[in-house]
Parts: structure tokens; sequence; C-alpha cells
């Protein structure tokens, strides 16, 4: 498929903008102020928000998966204005060719199981950091990923378990110097309680190119006691 021309509105990464913000960047597909491969790879970036036809949020979506959606004509209804064209083969018949403009929330007919609706985001380093702000939660400061760690608030070995609730991210000498220790015991001091995300603050922690109307519809549905920041 040739990819088409439509301004996709992308937030630098960790940055988020509603949709009356003006867009931060605007990425062309195939534009040639890029090579192809950074022109690709800066498209297969971008994810489109999935909703059941009910309104509920599942997850980020592939812009080729939303596109076999609308091939498909299995798409309920959508929001926002189209950030991308997907252009197809030709038609014998008329000679023109096939286009599918895909909108940045999209919304598949039917709706989801409950017992395929988990409230509860999966734990992972990524999405653990992504909570932290990666900041070590006990000198205070910011790392990269690959200088940070997950701890274990009360330790494994005195029978704490690894859930959100507690685990916090922790740059390698402060983990180390923690060792098999609370943090009352090491004299170290968290300096945030770890918490549980809801489903909407983890797609909202785990994507770093939220387009302004994905956010916009993701705060609406932000749990009052949010403790992210948008």
């Amino acid at each position: 498929m040739e990819n088409g021309r439509a301004p996709l509105r992308l937030i630098r990464p960790g940055l988020h903008a509603t949709a009356a913000d003006s867009p931060a960047e605007n990425l062309v597909a195939g534009d040639a102020s890029d090579s192809p491969r950074i022109g690709l790879e800066r498209l297969n970036a971008v994810r489109l928000l999935s909703l059941d036809a009910h309104g509920r949020a599942l997850d980020w979506m592939h812009w080729q998966d939303a596109a076999c959606l609308y091939a498909r004509g299995a798409v309920a209804w959508t929001l926002g204005d189209p950030c991308l064209q997907v252009h197809g083969g030709l038609c014998r018949a008329t000679g023109r060719q096939s286009l599918i403009e895909l909108h940045p929330i999209v919304a598949a007919r039917g709706h989801a199981r409950a017992h395929a609706l988990d409230p509860t985001p999966s734990l992972s380093n990524s999405a653990l950091f992504a909570r932290d702000g990666h900041l070590c939660l006990y000198c205070g400061r910011t790392f990269p990923r690959s200088q940070l760690t997950r701890d274990h608030v009360l330790p494994l070995s005195k029978g704490g378990r690894d859930l959100w609730e507690n685990v916090v991210a922790a740059c390698f000498p402060c983990n180390s110097r923690k060792g098999s220790r609370t943090p009352q015991q090491a004299s170290m001091p968290l300096l945030a309680v770890p918490y549980r995300p809801s489903w909407i603050e983890h797609l909202i922690l785990s994507n770093r190119n939220i387009l302004a109307d994905q956010m916009a519809f993701l705060k609406s549905q932000l749990p009052k006691n949010t403790r992210v920041l948008v």
C-alpha cells in the first residue's frame, strides 16, 4: 500500500495535548523530507484508540489492523477528524484507486465480552516505570529505562508480593542499598505511595505518541482521583 499524505497530529514523547491544542508536530506519511525508513518508523509509532460499540476503551491498535476493520465494514462509529489516508489498489471497472481514511478513535461493531475486559493492566517494568514517571522513588532522580529496576517495597523474602501496590521504580544504587529490607528498616522513605493504575491511566501511560483527539477522550474517562499528570 502507498501511504497517504494526511497530516498526523503527534505529541512529542513525554508531552500530551488536548483537542484544543495546536499540533505539536506535523507528520506526513511518505514525506520527502524523511528517509523512507525514518518515515515508516514514525508512521508505525502511531496507534489508533480501539473502542467497543458501547464506547469502552479496549486498547491501542496499529493502523494496519484498523484498515482491516474498515475494509471488512466492521467499524460501528468513529471520533475525531481523519488522521491518516491509506491507498490501496486500482478498481478494474473504474480505474480509481481505493482510499480509506482512518480516524484516531475507532469503535468496532459488537461489544467485548465481560471476561475480555480486564480492568487491571498487566504489571511490567515498562508500565511500572511509566507510572512512576521514570523516577527513582527513593532518591527522586530521573533515569532512562535501562538504569531502573523493579523494587518490592516489602521484599519477597519477607512475604511481599509482586503487585502494583508493592512495587516501585528504583535506580540500581538505591535498590542495592535497600537490599532485602523495608524502606523503614533501610531509612529510605518512599517519595510516593505505589498504586494500581486504572485501565484508562494505563492507556495514557503506555503510549508516548497520543493524538490530541485521543487524549481528549481519555481525559474524559479518567477517575476523579487520578494521579496521572495530563
